[in-house]
């Protein structure tokens, strides 16, 4: 797999029928190694492990209802009480981050109304605090701490 512009992480893999899984540590089970599974699974321990979220307060592929249709947000933080304050959307790395991207993860916050959207495709990584209900955005120069999440 290709090397991301995020911490190196040694995981455990495994091959089942010629193809590699990924252990993901908070779903606590093996998934196929995508492109884009490499990429959420670096960005999650990039999360937990650089920025200091909790474990416990991040869900991978959660399911979020937008217009009638089933969809999975790539990973979904929580504050303490357990309201959504960020959304990440991953991609493969050969997919650039484009304005559908964000519109993508801005689907997802229709329901979760969270403050932070982050998208990244491993290689380039943006994050935009919400201002209002409108929309309108201020893009961060940095993905912020749990910290300053979490006050």
């Amino acid at each position: 797999m290709e090397k991301l512009n995020l911490p190196q992480v040694q995981f455990k893999t495994k091959q089942l029928g010629g193809k590699a899984q990924v252990f993901d540590d908070v779903r606590k089970k093996y998934v196929a190694l995508t492109p884009e599974e490499w990429v959420r699974q670096h960005f999650i321990h990039f999360l937990i492990n650089e920025q200091k979220f909790s474990a416990g307060l991040v869900a991978v592929e959660m399911l979020v209802k937008v217009n009638d249709l089933s969809q999975r947000a790539d990973i979904v933080l929580y504050n303490r009480k357990g309201k959504p304050v960020i959304i990440v959307e991953c991609k493969a790395p050969s997919v650039p981050i484009t304005r559908a991207v964000f519109n993508q993860a801005a689907r997802y916050n229709t329901m979760l109304k969270v403050e932070y959207l982050i998208v990244t495709n491993g290689l380039q990584h943006f994050c935009a605090k919400l201002l209002d209900e409108s929309g309108n955005h201020e893009l961060l120069k940095a993905i912020p701490m749990a910290d300053e999440i979490y006050k």
